[in-house]
């Protein structure tokens, strides 16, 4: 099974960076976003003492990692398309394998751009560097990164578009990350709005960002570390395993 799981990452790796397009979607889109937003927004908002974009930094690196999970699990579609998939499906490997090899893939990925953009902001101040921030940040990355490298591999697994998977992906992962606390902070929204940052578990997955960057102002109303670390624990495991398990059931798709 090793192997198997070697054997897909690698091949993640090699077909993803090998695709300019999907490099620069993955990393450009987001740090445009962020120089927009920080740009027009430095001196006509602040939240507590923070800029607004020492505040958007941490939502920037999200949205890296959210954006590189979409670009990278949309590969299972155009696997099963080619015939790929079907050919490691009927393979001497348990199935769980497919899922752990693309997942592993995703997230590699995802933590990588997500470290270049970190180290960005510690070279232009944006968050102040120390080898604590440095270790803290890449951690979480990694989590945040299997968590929704797997979420968009269990989704992609049960859809045979790619425009239908981008279409759910919009649907789903962005309003999340719209209300997970990195684009305007919790405290002053609406009551209706607090009550489904709260719901979000990306709201703990930035929040958890924030306080391993030292990034945290009272004024953001970000939650409290530990409670942030075992929220965004138990979404990365229950990601993979959804993703495990939409692996191993069978269906009419896998002859496809």
């Amino acid at each position: 099974m090793s192997r198997a799981v070697y054997a897909l990452w690698h091949r993640e790796l090699v077909r993803f960076l090998g695709d300019r397009a999907r490099v620069v979607g993955s990393l450009g889109q987001p740090i445009v976003f962020f120089l927009l937003f920080a740009g027009a927004l430095r001196d006509s908002l602040r939240v507590g003492t923070q800029t607004y974009g020492e505040f958007f930094f941490p939502g920037t690196l999200a949205m890296i990692v959210m954006f590189t999970a979409i670009f990278a699990t949309i590969t299972v579609i155009e696997d099963r398309r080619e015939g790929f998939l079907q050919g490691v499906l009927v393979a001497p490997v348990p199935r769980a394998a497919i899922a752990f090899g693309k997942v592993a893939g995703g997230a590699t990925l995802g933590a990588l751009l997500g470290a270049v953009f970190l180290l960005g902001g510690f070279a232009f101040g944006f968050v102040p560097f120390s080898f604590a921030a440095l270790a803290g940040g890449l951690a979480v990355l990694v989590v945040l990164a299997i968590a929704l490298t797997a979420c968009g591999f269990a989704l992609a697994w049960c859809l045979d578009s790619t425009a239908g998977y981008h279409g759910v992906m919009m649907l789903v992962l962005m309003p999340a990350l719209l209300l997970s606390g990195a684009f305007f902070p919790r405290t002053g929204a609406h009551g209706i709005v607090r009550a489904l940052m709260t719901v979000d578990p990306l709201t703990y997955g930035v929040g958890l960002l924030r306080h391993a960057l030292g990034n945290v102002d009272p004024a953001a109303g970000v939650p409290a570390a530990d409670v942030c670390l075992s929220v965004t624990l138990a979404f990365a495991a229950a990601s993979l395993a959804l993703a495990v398990a939409v692996t191993v059931r069978r269906s009419a798709r896998d002859a496809v």
